[in-house]
């Protein structure tokens, strides 16, 4: 059975906010309170940006795993699932992907819903290729 795993897509947000003058950690944790506290603990795989004890604060409070390497100059550093932070590079393989689609990249539809839908179709197109 594999496990549940919450995943903080930062890098494609955080270039979008910041181009929109918004500093991207606020916006990250926004995110965090908009998902709302689980029942079980889950694994929250997070960009280095995010390790101030803060944000891993909320991600706790929330009953989130924060899986996030502490930066090198960190006094009291902490432990993580170094295979499971691994993973995060799929991530970064995913938005690689959908780079490749300019109608979704660009974000030319207004509406969310139809940008969720050429997602999605952009996706199956990957899938069957």
């Amino acid at each position: 059975m594999r496990r549940r795993v919450a995943i903080f897509w930062i890098s494609l947000a955080s270039k979008r906010l910041q181009s929109f003058g918004y500093h991207w950690q606020t916006k990250g944790r926004n995110l965090l309170d908009i998902i709302g506290k689980q029942k079980v603990a889950i694994p929250l795989i997070m960009d280095k940006g995010y390790e101030d004890d803060y944000t891993r604060y909320i991600a706790q409070t929330l009953n989130f795993d924060p899986v996030v390497p502490p930066k090198s100059n960190r006094k009291k550093p902490w432990s993580y699932d170094k295979e499971l932070y691994k993973r995060r590079n799929e991530i970064e393989r995913f938005f690689r992907l959908i780079k490749g689609f300019r109608r979704i990249f660009t974000r030319y539809e207004k509406l969310d819903a139809m940008l969720i839908g050429f997602i999605q179709l952009a996706l199956v197109y990957v899938a069957i290729r």
